[in-house]
């Protein structure tokens, strides 16, 4: 395994988990979009691209992996408040509003890694 860690994908446009898969990779992370049964993923980054079912679908991951998650949304607000107070109601360490840069994802998955096992 990647000495940084392996990161679990959940994004269904293949043309942004591609670009995810390709940043986190040049990055030194291990990416995968399905783990394997009993490993357990350092971080698991899931897209919501509606805030219906949005706790129910991050409470199924979080009962699944013992790993924080890094949500991603194009309905999410730019700027500190809006993020953060969206992370709180939803039950994770961060989020990260759609569209964004190489450096604000990568910030993000160290932000959402930090203190994880």
């Amino acid at each position: 395994m990647n000495r940084k860690g392996f990161i679990l994908i959940q994004e269904d446009d293949d043309l942004i988990r591609g670009l995810i898969e390709r940043w986190l990779g040049e990055a030194g992370y291990a990416v995968r979009a399905r783990a394997a049964e009993n490993e357990v993923p350092s971080l698991v980054v899931v897209d919501l691209p509606s805030p219906r079912g949005a706790q129910a679908r991050i409470r199924a991951l979080q009962a699944v992996y013992a790993a924080p998650v890094l949500v991603l949304s194009g309905r999410f607000r730019r700027g500190l408040a809006g993020s953060t107070e969206a992370a709180r109601r939803l039950g994770v360490k961060k989020v990260l509003p759609k569209p964004f840069t190489r450096s604000e994802l990568l910030s993000a998955v160290r932000e959402s890694m930090e203190g994880a096992p």
